[in-house]
């Protein structure tokens, strides 16, 4: 039940949608905030409200960045960007992160300053405690009702937006503590408050940079996600092995390579379709997934011992074989197996050339005979399209 209501909302541009509505919410909160902050920390002459008034204007900015990175992340696919646009909330992210770490910072420069000078600070008024108070309460408001948005559209922008509100209720609680002692008299307290204000900030925003730097150099998902599409790939009918298993994250989803195994003698077309198979289980049962790259292999290439590459391949073969082949009608056709190093050869011909099936049985042991000093063929077998009598 908690899965379905997680994905109820899959299409882009629903997403944006809402993404949207619950930014503008946040826009109209942290304004009002904002304004009714600077004003009265400034007029009740309190750094940590003054402080904090900042910070809600970066939650502001934020907001903005959030609407802008969500409408452009929503538009499909194209030629210059063919798995779509949703890393612009990873670099709206890091944007977001970058700015919280200078604002952070910034504040905590700036109370540590003005602590070497506590003699000159004015005092505090009482309407800055209430101001404060109002904070905790609206932006606590605010979190609970970005998070549950965000949860439901699986956004790691709208969560980082989210946490971004929740510290900034928390801060505020530091900010009600520094105001309440400066008014009893410990005016060092609200600028305390401030510097310890701008200590999470910056917290805060150095994390949110470095999980979006994390996902732009391809950082893979968790081993407990990896395991659980190991598991959905190794359960697909017609794969006998797995490995290279590759991950990378892209905002909120996930795209995936990997190496599968199946039995060498089957046709590419039912290689295909066992590939097809596992790649539609996968994006059936992981929803995070947007988009699996199956390889089909006959057997582990990842091993040295059997890596084709070097091995001649058809024309450049069956130039080598022509010689040995002259004395036997043109090939119907010829299948090619590299399998463990070497080459495995079935020559299809046309049955009225033999006149029984002892002929080509001794044709096909005079070829074995002469190819046994070839490097690269490991045996060959002559097949008719129709068996001679």
């Amino acid at each position: 039940m908690v899965q379905e209501q997680l994905h109820v909302t899959t299409s882009p541009a629903d997403r944006a949608v809402e993404a949207q509505k619950a930014t503008w919410v946040s826009v109209a909160v942290n304004l009002v905030m904002t304004v009714i902050q600077l004003i009265v920390g400034w007029l009740a002459h309190s750094q940590s409200l003054v402080a904090h008034g900042l910070h809600s204007f970066s939650d502001l900015l934020s907001d903005f960045l959030v609407i802008y990175a969500s409408r452009q992340s929503a538009h499909p696919a194209d030629e210059a960007h063919p798995y779509g646009h949703a890393r612009m909330e990873t670099a709206a992210t890091l944007v977001l992160g970058a700015s919280l770490t200078l604002i952070g910072g910034g504040i905590l420069w700036e109370s540590g300053m003005r602590l070497q000078h506590i003699e000159a600070l004015p005092t505090v008024e009482l309407s800055a405690l209430w101001v404060a108070i109002a904070t905790v309460v609206s932006k606590e408001a605010l979190y609970r009702y970005l998070i549950r948005v965000a949860e439901r559209l699986r956004s790691q922008l709208l969560i980082a937006n989210a946490l971004h509100t929740r510290a900034d209720a928390a801060s505020a609680l530091v900010v009600v503590v520094g105001i309440g002692g400066a008014l009893l008299g410990w005016s060092f307290l609200d600028l305390l408050a401030a510097a310890l204000m701008g200590f999470m900030i910056l917290r805060m925003g150095a994390g949110l940079a470095w999980g979006a730097i994390k996902e732009l150099i391809d950082t893979g998902l968790d081993e407990s996600q990896v395991e659980a599409i190991r598991a959905t790939l190794r359960e697909t009918p017609g794969v006998r092995g797995l490995h290279q298993l590759r991950t990378r994250r892209m905002a909120h989803q996930a795209l995936v390579d990997t190496h599968v195994q199946v039995d060498s003698r089957i046709s590419v077309s039912e290689g295909h379709r066992i590939a097809e198979s596992a790649r539609a289980r996968v994006l059936r049962e992981h929803p995070e997934v947007l988009d699996v790259l199956v390889h089909i292999d006959p057997e582990d290439d990842m091993d040295p011992a059997v890596f084709s590459a070097r091995l001649p391949g058809r024309e450049a073969l069956l130039a080598e074989l022509k010689p040995l082949l002259a004395g036997l009608p043109k090939p119907e056709k010829v299948v090619l197996h590299y399998l463990n190093g070497q080459i495995e050869l079935e020559v299809f011909l046309n049955h009225v050339f033999f006149e029984n099936g002892e002929a080509l049985k001794r044709a096909e042991e005079a070829l074995v005979e002469q190819l046994k000093a070839h490097a690269a063929v490991r045996c060959i077998s002559l097949n008719c399209l129709v068996a001679p009598k």
